[in-house]
This record gives C-alpha cells, sequence and structure tokens, in this order.
C-alpha cells in the first residue's frame, strides 16, 4: 500500500482510539511506520536523503518491539508497516508523516499526564522514540527545500544572463538583449536595464 495511505489510516486510527493502552499501541504502529518509510527512503529514495532516512529507520532501537506491558492491546490487524510498497511522493509523505508524528505526541502527552503508574514509563519512552522521528522527518524536509531553493536560484540565475547563459557565440561579458531590456554579464555579475 502507498505509504500515504497507511498514514492517513493511522491519523483515522490515533484519533478514534479511547484509553491509554490504545493510544500506545497507535503509537507503536505510527513508529513502525515510520521506521519502514525510512528504511524504504534509505534503500531506494533521494540520495541526499539517504543518511536521515536510515536514521529514521532505526529510530526507536532494532527492531521496534512493542512495548510488552499487560494493558497494551495487540494491534488489531497486524502491523500497518507491514502493508507498505511504495512512496509515490516523499515531500508529500514526509509531511504526512510529521504530522502523525506530531499527532502520536500529543496523543502520548495526554497518556502521560492521566495513566497509572505502569504506563507512565513506556509512555514516556514512546514521547521520547516519537520525538527523534520528528526530528529526522523534519530534517528530511529541510534538506528536500534547501534542494529545491537551490535548484530554482540556480534556473534563475541561468535565465537571468549567469554562467553558462550568456547567447551562443558571444563573448562573457557582452551585451546579450533580453526582451525589452538588456543584461551585460561580467566578473562583477549580471547587470541588467534599459537598453
Amino acid at each position: 500500500m502507498e505509504a500515504e495511505r497507511l498514514i492517513e489510516t493511522g491519523r483515522r486510527a490515533l484519533a478514534a482510539s479511547r484509553g491509554g493502552p490504545a493510544v500506545m499501541t497507535e503509537a507503536w504502529q505510527a513508529q513502525a511506520l515510520a521506521r519502514a518509510v525510512g528504511g524504504r527512503l534509505a534503500r531506494c529514495g533521494p540520495v541526499e536523503l539517504r543518511t536521515e532516512a536510515r536514521q529514521l529507520g532505526e529510530a526507536g532501537g532494532p527492531g521496534g518491539q512493542m512495548p510488552d506491558h499487560p494493558a497494551m492491546p495487540a494491534p488489531t490487524g497486524g502491523v500497518r508497516a507491514a502493508q507498505l510498497t511504495e512512496v509515490a511522493d516523499v515531500r508529500q509523505t514526509l509531511t504526512a508523516l510529521g504530522h502523525l508524528l506530531g499527532e502520536t505526541g500529543i496523543a502520548l502527552v495526554g497518556v502521560a499526564c492521566d495513566t497509572e503508574e505502569g504506563l507512565y514509563w513506556p509512555c514516556i519512552e514512546a514521547i521520547d522514540a516519537v520525538d527523534e522521528a520528528v526530528d529526522r522527518v523534519q530534517g528530511m524536509l529541510r534538506r528536500l527545500a534547501a534542494q529545491t531553493h537551490e535548484r530554482d536560484r540556480e534556473g534563475v540565475h541561468e535565465r537571468d544572463g549567469g554562467p553558462g547563459a550568456h547567447a551562443p557565440g558571444a563573448a562573457r561579458g557582452a551585451r546579450v538583449p533580453r526582451g525589452s531590456h538588456g543584461a551585460l554579464s561580467g566578473p562583477a555579475g549580471i547587470v541588467s536595464g534599459p537598453p
């Protein structure tokens, strides 16, 4: 199943969960899904994201075992993360995953504030794991944004007469007409204005 669909399923399940143990189970599901998305991006995602994706895939410790607590129900329908087959849009998936993890963290804080002693420490550990996953997701989103900004900047630079954008056959620094205005490219950079 596509990652965004699994994430949306997780958000609905988290919203419908009632009581600390059910929220803890959904938090574990969200963490498992974050690890699965991280693992998939580490294997076949954008190269610039692979280190952080690998770290997301390893967040929460080896194997990411569900806490062994008698009050926590087993996940109904199995582990959702096992159904992950593709990440169609990396940016949208990471954004949606960040929302799911943020909602999970908020729900866990509510449980930690209103729970019995036996579930408190597993809840605190789950909050820490979710927080770590959120940091990794936000790091990847920042990296994608920086990459997009750099690509856009390079495109503007070339379009405005930057390196490699001068007219064929014209010497560097020669006047190159650009619509109703000209552009002059030289060692001081680009100067444009009316001809």
